[in-house]
């Protein structure tokens, strides 16, 4: 699902409104409309009765919510509108919708100065429709004692649009901003809904359909994307009925050094987890015993480490190259170390591999010591970096690239001609054409040792079913799929973990342990 900023938004509701013929007072409706069936799912279905108190502002937020208390109403709910301005300085659609709510007798209190307020709303649901998507900035004045107002209570919150507050473009807020329970956004999910810190005050993004045509959409060519659930589980793949191992893919996963096993153990059991066939582990020769008796579904090759330190000596490349023979994609990093052999183990082995591949960690490591050599390779690629090992990647320096991550992921991707899995919150994943998709799942419990490893796991899992999925699949874009796919599991997996385990106590093995489960829901409960 395509993701816009404000000012793109605008365009678009200029174009259905100026040259398909919608009226805006229409669109307005069905904003309202779409939002009040919301606000019901929200009370079960069922708002007979229950009072429910919209905080309007003057412009066309304000008009939307004028919209959403007269449906609601009419479905028999106790409505009443607090505005934040005097009525005759409401213009437009705005206006023509106030003036209906008036025709039906409803409640309109207009709160100019902070003695208009009442000191506590005892209400089953506050809808928030004051600040649309052109807010910046402060709150200041008696809006910022209102939105205290709205914070303060124990009542559901739903948010028109954006939270009032929010940067719609940047996800930042000032000093305050209504922390919604749910917002209900028109025609696409904005930026600052996936965005930190605008992702934990938007709560559960609803988009409503209001009649934009598709065709006005493409004419912006967008090319930012959010990862949704009904995407995800279309693309994955399924299994026929008489698969066996070996139609599920053959990974090969070269990881592991002394200190770091746990790297390797995690990757490579993820990788099954999310339903690979087989998997060989390829690691040092030292450390082999151990990983025996750790992995029982994966299987382990021992390779020429350096001096019997646990790291992987370059003589070894010759036996990787054996293996890869066997395999049909390749991980390569997690926990490999930083030794010199090891590194250019690495280079030559991306240099030599024609297999897709997903490198992370210790790999991305070795690459940044002349990344210069990601141009000379052609094969399917995908990098997972994290702000530190993209850094080091391009140098760029940290605080430049947090200031902008969509466009440096999307420059490095099309700069290295691959995916790239830029992790973070949220973790955004970009394709060599400009295209950018945005992750919607996780939580702050997965900043934990390890969790880099499980998702190096999933992707590469993924990347080998679907090379054999029987389905019309374009093999061009699968390391695509894979990336996209795998990050929505990962932090799917995460939100399932927090579920059982809390946050705080979550660690890297619960994500993975979660694996199955959330593969479950996307598989059984498709676009629900």
């Amino acid at each position: 699902m395509k993701l816009v900023t404000p000012e793109q938004m605008r365009k678009i509701d200029k174009k259905t409104i100026e040259g398909r013929g919608i009226d805006g007072l229409e669109l307005m409706e069905r904003a309202g409309y779409g939002s009040a069936l919301v606000a019901q799912k929200i009370l079960s279905g069922d708002v007979k009765g229950k009072k429910i108190v919209v905080f309007c502002g003057s412009g066309n937020n304000g008009g939307d919510g004028f919209v959403i208390g007269r449906y609601l109403s009419q479905w028999k709910a106790d409505v009443l509108f607090y505005l934040l301005a005097k009525k005759k300085d409401v213009k437009g659609d705005a206006k023509t919708n106030l003036e209906k709510a008036e025709k039906l007798n409803l409640p309109i209190y207009e709160i100019l100065k902070e003695k208009d307020l009442s000191e506590k709303i005892e209400a089953e649901l506050l809808v928030d429709a004051v600040f649309g998507t052109g807010f910046k900035g402060e709150v200041l004045g008696l809006a910022a004692k209102v939105i205290e107002l709205i914070n303060g209570t124990k009542s559901k919150k739903l948010a028109i649009d954006v939270p009032s507050g929010l940067d719609a473009e940047t996800g930042e807020i000032g000093s305050l901003c209504v922390k919604a329970d749910f917002t209900a956004t028109m025609a696409l999910p904005k930026r600052g809904h996936f965005f930190y810190p605008g992702k934990d005050f938007s709560g559960k993004v609803e988009v409503i359909d209001i009649g934009v045509p598709d065709d006005v959409i493409e004419e912006e060519k967008l090319n930012l994307n959010v990862i949704t659930k009904e995407e995800v589980s279309a693309l994955l793949p399924r299994r026929p009925g008489d698969a066996y191992k070996g139609d599920c893919g053959r990974v090969v996963l070269i990881a592991g050094s002394t200190g770091m096993t746990g790297a390797a153990a995690l990757a490579s059991l993820s990788c099954l987890r999310v339903g690979a066939g087989m998997a060989i582990l390829g690691l040092p020769r030292t450390l082999n015993d151990i990983m025996e008796i750790k992995l029982t579904e994966v299987m382990t090759k021992p390779l020429p480490d350096v001096k019997k330190r646990g790291v992987l000596a370059l003589r070894g490349l010759g036996e990787i190259n054996q293996i890869l023979k066997w395999g049909d994609c390749l991980a390569l990093g997690p926990g490999l170390g930083q030794h010199f052999e090891t590194v250019e183990l690495v280079r030559r082995l991306v240099k030599r591999s024609n297999l897709p591949t997903v490198v992370d960690a210790d790999g991305l490591n070795a690459l940044a010591k002349d990344s210069n050599i990601l141009n000379e390779i052609d094969l399917p690629l995908v990098l997972t970096p994290h702000i530190g090992e993209l850094s080091r990647l391009i140098d760029v320096p940290l605080e430049q690239i947090a200031k902008n991550r969509i466009e440096y992921a999307k420059d490095t991707a099309k700069k290295f001609n691959c995916v790239l899995v830029f992790k973070g919150a949220p973790t955004i994943v970009a394709s060599p054409k400009g295209e950018a998709f945005v992750n919607s799942t996780g939580n702050a419990g997965m900043a934990t040792a390890g969790s880099g490893d499980v998702l190096t796991g999933i992707i590469i899992g993924l990347v080998a079913q679907m090379l054999f999925d029987r389905r019309d699949r374009d093999i061009n874009n699968i390391t695509l799929d894979a990336a996209n796919c795998g990050v929505f599991i990962h932090g799917l997996a995460g939100d399932l973990a927090k579920e059982q385990n809390g946050e705080m106590g979550m660690i890297a093995g619960d994500i993975m342990e979660k694996i199955p489960e959330a593969l479950k829901k996307l598989l059984t409960d498709g676009a629900d």
